[in-house]
């Protein structure tokens, strides 16, 4: 395990006369029991005594987390009321089902949820909400709120540099792309884009967008980033899309089976690219890149029954989490088949609580906590 307090010769030094972190315990025991402690009551520990404080908040303190495999992953859900548009972030254990509730996001009263974009550095603990929209102005906003999983804490990131909402997000080789968007006038649609580097705290610019487009999905498959503004309704034209290369800060064109098959929210599972259809029974199909095609996902059905749209999906280590309107979850198990090598999805729905039935989700994301 790190040492919680760097050098052990100052470390003796602090601790003379300070008090233990447990009574009776030596401090390196105690250290592993804070270790121990699951999210979200590490943060909450911090308030038990100043020892506390220090040896949770020490940089070292989340490497032995991370050196242990303590650290787990939790799904965020930024929902918000369907009355009043009140924002609340949601925290779910899937493994208890248990829902914590997150301090109140430092964003101004009146704004449209739909219109932030939220992407995470998942292994940091860090969560981003990126831009939005005022909804007493309807002007778009140049906001970064940083959520800390380690602290339980929003914080104020560096400004974007253009205000916008309804766009896309994506974490590339450990950095955030924000592409596209509305701006501040109606139909004034954003070419734009720029990267957000969490070493360095700041925003740069990044390659221009070919063109706008009406709405935006988006996934990041390896140094890519592909976006597409999906088929929409009356399925009249062809979706709009494009592919973003990180190493080259070049934009292409998508190919054309993936543009056309793009046809519900996406999820990446191992470096594999999956929708879950928005239409009929939302079937679940993924990308094959040697065929330029997509193929439908066998095993179970969607639980249809159980979740009503609006969706919101992200995955990691082989599971698919689906949130649906009144916070519902369904986890999809995706496994590959020995036999022709499909891969098949198993599907199970955590209910939510009955207090949820008036929220509906606008993004997900997971977590290491």
């Amino acid at each position: 395990m790190a040492d919680l307090s760097g050098n052990k010769e100052e470390k003796a030094g602090e601790k003379h006369g300070a008090e233990p972190l447990i009574p009776g315990l030596p401090d390196e025991v105690a250290e592993l029991c804070l270790l121990y402690l699951p999210y979200p009551h590490q943060a909450l520990a911090r308030s038990v005594s100043s020892s506390w404080n220090r040896a949770i908040t020490d940089p070292a303190f989340l490497v032995s987390k991370r050196s242990l495999s303590l650290s787990l992953p939790y799904m965020f859900v930024l929902a918000f009321h369907k009355s009043t548009a009140r924002i609340q972030w949601q925290a779910l254990d899937p493994r208890s089902s248990r829902w914590f509730v997150l301090p109140p996001m430092p964003c101004p009263k009146t704004v449209c949820p739909p219109a932030f974009a939220c992407a995470s550095l998942p292994r940091q603990g860090r969560l981003l909400v990126l831009g939005g929209m005022r909804s007493d102005t309807e002007t778009s906003m140049d906001s970064t709120f940083i959520y800390r999983s380690s602290t339980n804490q929003w914080s104020t990131g560096p400004p974007m540099l253009t205000p916008r909402s309804f766009f896309a997000t994506g974490n590339v080789r450990g950095k955030i792309v924000a592409v596209g968007g509305s701006g501040s006038g109606t139909g004034d649609a954003i070419t734009a884009v720029e990267c957000y580097s969490p070493e360095s705290g700041r925003w740069g610019p990044a390659a221009k967008m070919r063109t706008g487009l009406a709405r935006y999905d988006s996934a990041v498959v390896g140094n890519r980033m592909y976006v597409t503004e999906g088929w929409t309704w009356p399925f009249m034209f062809s979706p709009r899309a494009g592919v973003y290369d990180a190493d080259r800060d070049t934009w292409q064109e998508m190919s054309n089976g993936m543009r056309e098959g793009w046809t519900g929210l996406s999820v990446v599972l191992d470096g594999r690219l999956f929708v879950i259809s928005e239409h009929g029974d939302c079937p679940m199909k993924v990308y094959a890149p040697d065929l330029d095609t997509w193929e439908y996902v066998g095993g179970d059905r969607f639980p249809r029954e159980a979740m009503q749209r609006p969706f919101a999906v992200n995955g990691v280590e082989g599971r698919v989490y689906v949130v649906s309107s009144g916070l519902n979850v369904a986890i999809g198990s995706v496994y590959e088949e020995a036999d022709d090598g499909g891969f098949c999805v198993k599907w199970q729905v955590l209910v939510a609580p009955k207090a949820f039935q008036d929220f509906a989700p606008s993004n997900c994301q997971v977590l290491y906590a």
